[in-house]
């Protein structure tokens, strides 16, 4: 047991990680519903569970305590008022058309245990769950193609993007998309309620109501002074600046580097191009290498944010920021272009570092599972034919919450 939140680095010994087992939520996803839940393929759920659950059980092998969504959010959840409160704020978040709908909706969940509740609530309410509800509106004869009242959360699994625990606290991130918002919600009152989670001293530098987007993906605990953040197609200017006004005033670290990087899908959060993998390594794609831009915060004086381009090549800069003599990057796909952006597809890049030089993979990126080989990374693969379909690899399906602090190299 490794109480509280703790986490000041990528790259230390894992102790406590938060994950979500697919479940009936992929079922909901069709080709009709694919684009609203931003899924670009239908997964095939019974092997999208077993895949993930090879992923727990290679965790817990090497000592990760591994922890799951619903349970923590069920503990949370055991008193009727906060109950009550946490289902009103979920379907307001809903898009839910009428009065009389949401106080269906909200009896209907209301009448279920917390377990079911949070089950009910990850799946995806239906219409016929409901029952035959007349609110007396227009709402009563619309949608009715649609079955769901509330949205499944099919990508849940991807636990990195709603949060993410930082030094001694936790963002409780504002999703850039309706289909995700109501993701974050769930892990606001396991932060709250749930005493099995966070320690009563734990912080939060972001929530959920803030008004700008900031998405997990964008964010890499590089050290204990240090926190990167890329600006991204999920993640805001003005979210940046309201997290790193947060983090720099009420916390030790001392600076936020922001990587700027391509606004599409492909490279959707900088955890999809670029991760750290040991003390001095680092994979990277290839084709953000040129376009990348990188920026400094640092605390001003009267709590305002210093800014300043950084102009040094991407190694001569991590180097000096985390005080070592060089870094290595490891370039994803090697220098074959098309392997490069067909492993980075299926999220070559975006590896889950358990301990330093100590990595998860998908099995699929061999071509780059086998530089990581040759650089002195010990390579841990896992299968992924129905996981690689939501666009995320182990560290996008991970949230850290606990991790023991990196010493000097030995």
């Amino acid at each position: 047991m490794h109480p509280g939140i703790h986490n000041y680095s990528e790259i230390g010994k894992l102790n406590r990680v938060l994950l979500h087992r697919p479940g009936r939520e992929i079922e909901a996803l069709t080709p009709a519903t694919m684009e609203r839940l931003l899924f670009d393929d239908v997964p095939y759920l019974k092997e999208a569970q077993r895949e993930h659950d090879k992923f727990a059980q290679v965790l817990k092998e090497n000592g990760v305590e591994v922890i799951y969504y619903e349970n923590e959010t069920a503990k949370a959840l055991k008193k009727r008022e906060v109950r009550a409160e946490f289902v009103d704020r979920m379907i307001e978040l809903s898009s839910v058309e009428s009065e009389g709908m949401k106080m269906a909706l909200k009896e209907f969940l209301m009448s279920l245990s917390p377990e079911k509740m949070v089950e009910e609530i990850i799946a995806g309410v239906r219409r016929q769950d409901l029952g035959e509800v007349k609110t007396g509106s227009l709402a009563d004869f619309t949608r009715h193609e649609y079955p769901f009242v509330m949205d499944p959360m099919p990508n849940l699994y991807f636990t990195r993007d709603p949060g993410a625990c930082i030094g001694k606290g936790i963002n409780i991130h504002h999703m850039h998309t309706p289909a995700r918002r109501r993701e974050a919600l769930l892990l606001k009152y396991m932060f709250l309620y749930d005493p099995d989670f966070a320690g009563e001293g734990d912080r939060q530098w972001y929530d959920i109501y803030d008004d700008f987007s900031v998405e997990g993906g964008d964010v890499l605990v590089l050290s204990k002074e240090v926190v990167a953040i890329g600006h991204s197609e999920r993640t805001t200017v003005a979210g940046i600046e309201n997290f790193a006004s947060n983090l720099l005033f009420q916390s030790g670290f001392k600076k936020v580097i922001v990587f700027d990087i391509p606004k599409c899908r492909a490279f959707m959060h900088l955890d999809t191009v670029f991760t750290m993998v040991d003390y001095d390594k680092f994979t990277i794609h290839p084709e953000i290498e040129g376009p990348l831009s990188v920026y400094e915060i640092t605390a001003g004086k009267g709590g305002s944010l210093e800014f300043k381009t950084m102009t040094e090549e991407l190694p001569k800069l991590l180097a000096v920021e985390l005080g070592l003599p060089s870094v290595e990057l490891i370039r994803c796909g090697g220098d074959d272009m098309i392997a490069a952006a067909r492993e980075q597809w299926n999220d070559g890049s975006n590896t889950l570092c358990i301990a330093p030089g100590k990595v998860v993979t998908y099995e699929r990126n061999y071509v780059t599972n086998d530089l990581l080989d040759k650089h002195g990374i010990e390579v841990l693969t896992i299968p992924s034919a129905e996981l690689s379909r939501g666009r995320g690899g182990p560290r996008c399906m991970s949230c850290p919450v606990n991790r023991e602090d990196v010493g000097g190299r030995s």
